[in-house]
């Protein structure tokens, strides 16, 4: 039974792996967040807008939404191998699945962004911030599932 075998010796440290790679999903969805916030508040305040801070949040955007999604789908292949179907914690899952597609509508949202005055700004910054919201809430369930 090589599957009782790769279960026993590799399953609850890719637990714990998985913990430690959201918990820096987490970290950079924060520090992406910040960027934004940033730049938001300079082009509130009516100044020049600084270039530097832009691209560096247009440019990690990217890397940060595929690091939350494969986040999702790292867990939910461990949780097929460990106990053999998705659903084992249906709440995670849940919130997991809400902030995958949270992300992506994000991605799609920011595409659209162009100019100053543009409305899909607004919209960008409360999907964000649900994310982040989101984010907090499934790592204290994560926490749960490890305990």
């Amino acid at each position: 039974m090589p599957y009782t075998n790769f279960h026993n010796s590799f399953v609850p440290y890719l637990r714990y792996a998985h913990g430690l790679f959201n918990s820096c999903v987490i970290i950079l969805f924060i520090f992406q967040a910040f960027l934004g916030l940033k730049i938001r508040k300079i082009r509130k305040n009516g100044n020049a807008p600084d270039f530097k801070l832009i691209r560096k949040h247009r440019n990690f955007g990217p890397v940060v939404a595929i690091t939350g999604i494969a986040g999702f789908f790292g867990g939910m292949v461990l949780v097929y191998f460990d106990e053999g179907h998705i659903l084992e914690y249906p709440l995670h899952f849940s919130t997991g699945l809400i902030i995958s597609c949270l992300i992506i509508t994000n991605v799609l949202i920011s595409k659209k962004i162009r100019g100053i005055d543009s409305p899909w700004r607004n919209p960008h910054f409360f999907v964000g911030v649900s994310i982040i919201c989101l984010l907090l809430f499934q790592g204290f369930l994560g926490i749960g599932v490890l305990f």
